[in-house]
């Protein structure tokens, strides 16, 4: 590890990061609020063009019916910067939950919140395919009582429709989901109280082969390196919680830990990007009194 440190800790609370490679430069999405679960959750947008030395505020999106929570960043095929998040809405009469999508050319400029999937079902991050016609994919899981996993597929995340029901066992909840060259869908899911899972699936993709991972983990966000192996930053919750890059190993499912971050307590919820042998994470934690914003660079060498 190169280095780690806070980039942002001006809200009360600050947490659950994404991180992209837009425009050639990096890009931090976060929430922040007055607290972890509160009503007034917004997206915080920081900017930088120096590989993470230096972040800038370039956006706050807001609103005045939900707490916004738990943003995620794609590119679609098409170059525009998507932002996924979710809901917890205040007139709970009809409807807990919402998923909505914002679009930007610039990652300045944002689109009005655009509704996306199907109410009370978290959309919790979209991946690409790019060999089918209708190439987008999400994994959302339903808020409530009767729980379940659900994989949708659509041409945009305007698009997206129900395709299979992944998992509807145990309380199964926030995803990982890659796909490799030969088109096999990879899927860490979290459960709660239990181990995550690690899914594999063929196209069509309605039939899903799971195996324990032997650790409960939180926050799943994973990437395949380019010899293959799948890294993953998640939330270990064994004798200390902390957050970990994990190895996952796609014979036996099962997940081993390599590098702690600097973290404790509420922490985790990371992004990952990789630049040639250079890892960049976005993540949170409150192991220096404030929940605040972290970033860390770590060179993979053979």
């Amino acid at each position: 590890m190169v280095s780690a440190r806070c980039i942002w800790q001006q809200a009360e609370h600050n947490a659950f990061t994404d991180l992209i490679w837009f425009r050639q430069a990096l890009w931090c999405v976060f929430r922040e609020g007055s607290e972890h679960v509160s009503p007034d959750g917004a997206f915080r947008l920081l900017r930088s063009a120096d590989q993470g030395q230096n972040w800038h505020s370039v956006a706050l999106i807001s609103a005045s019916d939900a707490d916004l929570r738990d943003a995620k960043l794609s590119v679609d095929p098409n170059g525009k910067l998507l932002l996924l998040g979710a809901g917890a809405l205040h007139n709970r009469e009809q409807q807990t939950h919402q998923s909505y999508i914002w679009q930007s050319a610039d990652g300045y400029s944002w689109s009005a919140a655009q509704p996306i999937g199907e109410p009370n079902i978290w959309l919790w991050r979209m991946a690409w395919q790019q060999t089918l016609p209708s190439p987008c994919f999400a994994v959302g899981y339903r808020v409530g009582k009767d729980r379940l996993v659900r994989l949708y597929q659509g041409e945009s995340p305007l698009q997206l429709a129900p395709l299979t029901d992944l998992y509807s066992s145990s309380y199964a909840n926030e995803s990982g989901l890659l796909f490799e060259p030969d088109g096999t869908a990879l899927c860490l899911l979290r459960r709660d109280p239990d181990n995550g899972l690690f899914g594999q699936s063929k196209p069509p993709y309605t039939t899903w082969q799971w195996q324990d991972i032997g650790w409960r983990i939180g926050g799943p966000q994973w990437l395949q390196l380019p010899d293959g192996r799948l890294l993953a930053c998640v939330r270990l919750y064994d004798e200390t919680v902390r957050t970990s890059l994990c190895w996952i190993n796609r014979q036996t499912g099962k997940l081993t830990e390599w590098q702690t971050l600097p973290s404790s307590g509420d922490c985790s919820y990371a992004g990952m990007v990789l630049r040639d042998n250079t890892l960049y994470i976005s993540y949170y934690s409150s192991h220096e009194g404030k929940t605040s914003i972290y970033f860390a660079r770590l060179l993979l060498v053979d």
